[in-house]
């Protein structure tokens, strides 16, 4: 089967389609893939450096008001699906698959008029505007949220979780823990603001660290890279607790996170499948920056039903962020019921399930 992926603009599009690549590539069938995304996209860096045939179109996303750019775009989209119909044509794609971004536009569309077999994946609990477009012309339509489903064609969609999760199942939590210096036999916070970093988040962790440093429990903090110089200076004058480990970036957050007792984080779709695939409480802080709001619904479908706290920005303090930490860190009781119910919300076999749905549709179509 020769699988053609495509997605972009932000890891929450880039990580689930790498975990699709790597389970396709963890099956014994015969496969070639090839990721199309932009030239100066994070996915050109992530892509290539995971050593996957990557080829680029030139686009750019639609303005969300009227604006002169958007005639561009139409233009850039337009030649975008002429070049991706010649890639397609020159790869013999038997499948396309979309995980989101303006980049996916041309490309599956260009799939469409060409008859090959699409599906897109919507990660968030609201559609971004590439995948409401391609909706009309796709196949089928994955989806990480039952609340999305209304907004989609109801025939074309099936649940399918993030691919995301796949990948956090069997980590080594104990190893992951070594990894980062945290003790085996103390209950672990994991603090982060996703991979850049979130500067309230940080601004709230800085005032509370001597707060954090009388409790019993333990706190890895990690800054985002963007951020780690200013907040170390801050730290050189308050000082930093021998139970706080402060780190700028992590790059086995899988396995670290496996190793965790709860997690305070933004409530990205993609943190979000990972924290419910391993059963971990959390407290989640929003973004209140993204398309829709977004995050604060994403939050919502863990938080409505108790497997997590929900913090938004504008009531964040270091104090308050402190308290809730001890609601569920010292309370076994309640983060256990938190676990159990985070746990129930995972779809573990993400990755598979949308593997399946693209070999139905290329083995129907062969029919």
């Amino acid at each position: 089967m020769r699988i053609v992926v495509s997605g972009g603009g932000t890891g929450g599009h880039i990580y689930p389609a790498l975990a699709l690549i790597r389970e396709i590539n963890n099956q014994k069938e015969e496969h070639e893939i090839l990721y199309i995304g932009t030239k100066h996209g994070l996915e050109s860096k992530i892509v290539v450096r995971e050593k996957i045939p990557f080829k680029s179109i030139h686009i750019t996303g639609f303005k969300r008001k009227l604006s002169i750019e958007n005639v561009r775009t139409i233009y850039r989209f337009i030649k975008g699906v002429t070049d991706s119909k010649k890639i397609l044509q020159e790869f013999k794609a038997d499948v396309v698959v979309g995980t989101g971004g303006y980049v996916c536009g041309p490309v599956v569309f260009a799939a469409t008029r060409l008859g090959i077999p699409t599906v897109i994946h919507e990660q968030n609990s609201i559609p971004g505007l590439t995948n409401k477009f391609l909706s009309r012309y796709v196949d089928k339509i994955g989806i990480c949220f039952e609340e999305t489903r209304k907004d989609f064609p109801e025939e074309k969609v099936v649940f399918t979780g993030n691919p995301r999760a796949s990948e956090v199942i069997g980590q080594d939590g104990l190893k992951g823990r070594a990894s980062v210096g945290l003790k085996k036999d103390m209950p672990a916070v994991l603090i982060f603001g996703g991979s850049r970093g979130a500067r309230p988040i940080n601004e709230a962790v800085v005032k509370s660290l001597s707060e954090l440093g009388s409790k019993p429990y333990q706190v890895l903090y990690v800054t985002g890279d963007v951020h780690f110089n200013a907040v170390q200076k801050e730290i050189e004058l308050v000082g930093s607790p021998e139970n706080v480990i402060i780190k700028p970036f992590i790059h086995n957050m899988p396995e670290v996170m496996a190793g965790v007792d709860l997690v305070v984080s933004r409530a990205g779709a993609t943190t979000l499948a990972e924290i419910t695939a391993l059963g971990i409480p959390s407290i989640l802080i929003p973004s209140p920056y993204v398309t829709n709001n977004h995050q604060e619904k994403n939050a919502r479908t863990l938080s409505d039903k108790g497997a997590a706290l929900l913090l938004p920005e504008k009531d964040l303090t270091g104090s308050k962020l402190v308290e809730l930490i001890d609601e569920v860190i010292m309370d076994e009781a309640r983060r256990e019921t938190m676990r159990k119910t985070a746990k129930s919300l995972g779809v573990p076999d993400s990755a598979q399930r949308l593997h399946r749905l693209m070999k139905e549709l290329v083995e129907r179509k062969e029919k």
